[in-house]
């Protein structure tokens, strides 16, 4: 489906532009003071507003980002049997699991990748690399696509939206209150807000949004496993396990872009702390799917 970039992009640059600009505006500095304390109501407040409007916009710019950005191909007609066969296959699986048809598209990467994005369960899409269409096998591409479905229909990425939502107001507040700690407390300023607050408040928020990400990408690690299941249960266990097992014969697979990349069906493999991972190892995935109870 869509690694230290789980809606971070995006995300996070708009977080980080909001700061500044209400900084700029003055918004910060009526916001924060209350009297001589701190105006914890109205920045928590504030930060759950832009909170989760700064992920929900990200969530609604998806379709466009991904269409746009990776130059995706959407498969308004067919043009030949592959592209008739994955519209097909998409539309079939989409109407076992109760979804609307997502739109399908093609993105030109030689690595063998999909994705799937979109503002609700009923308004999505569904995109693969022209590498996974030579790389796999019909039946292997067939279990990828229902990994896709699998996200769509699970709601991941509402879901992902929610919880970015919840993390940015956190972020917000924290680095807020660290900024009037720093400011009032440690710097002593008795005359408004001074450059302590600003420049602890950017600097913490910058921290704090490191911190979000290792979280968000932990859910989305969790998610994966449901996705695996979701696409052996539409198109047979045997192939999303040849369908894992092909993308380890891969070396190195590059990573999608931006926040696609928490919801592509393989994972960096970085030599990294896994935290920094949006995906599980493949051979995890395989070994917990192999387990898996699934007819």
């Amino acid at each position: 489906m869509f690694r230290v970039i789980i809606f971070a992009a995006a995300n996070l640059g708009i977080l980080l532009v909001m700061g500044v600009v209400f900084q700029l505006i003055g918004l910060d500095i009526w916001l924060v003071q209350s009297g001589t304390g701190f105006n914890t109501a109205g920045v928590l407040a504030f930060a759950a507003c832009f909170g989760f409007g700064g992920a929900f916009i990200s969530l609604a710019l998806s379709k466009f980002m991904a269409k746009r950005g990776m130059g995706v191909q959407m498969i308004t007609t067919p043009g030949n049997a592959q592209e008739r066969w994955l519209v097909d296959t998409v539309h079939r699986q989409a109407k076992k699991v109760g979804i609307d048809a997502p739109e399908v598209g093609i993105f030109q990467q030689p690595q063998p990748n999909a994705f799937a994005t979109g503002m609700t369960r009923n308004r999505s899409l569904v995109a693969v690399s022209t590498g996974l269409l030579n790389t796999m096998s019909q039946a292997e591409v067939e279990a990828v696509l229902g990994h896709e479905v699998a996200h769509v229909a699970n709601g991941d990425m509402i879901t992902m939206a929610l919880l970015q939502g919840l993390l940015n107001t956190f972020v917000i507040f924290l680095s807020r209150l660290a900024g009037f700690f720093v400011d009032k407390v440690i710097l002593k300023n008795q005359r408004g807000l001074g450059m302590g607050y600003f420049i602890t408040s950017i600097i913490a928020q910058i921290f704090l949004s490191c911190i979000a990400t290792v979280i968000a990408l932990w859910f989305s690690r969790r998610r994966e496993f449901r996705a695996d299941e979701g696409g052996a249960r539409l198109a047979g266990k045997q192939n999303m396990i040849n369908a894992l097992k092909k993308l380890q014969q891969v070396q190195a697979p590059e990573d999608l872009p931006g926040e696609f990349a928490a919801f592509g069906i393989s994972g960096s493999r970085s030599s990294i702390s896994q935290l920094f991972l949006s995906h599980p190892p493949l051979a995890q995935r395989i070994e917990t799917l192999q387990r898996a109870q699934i007819l």
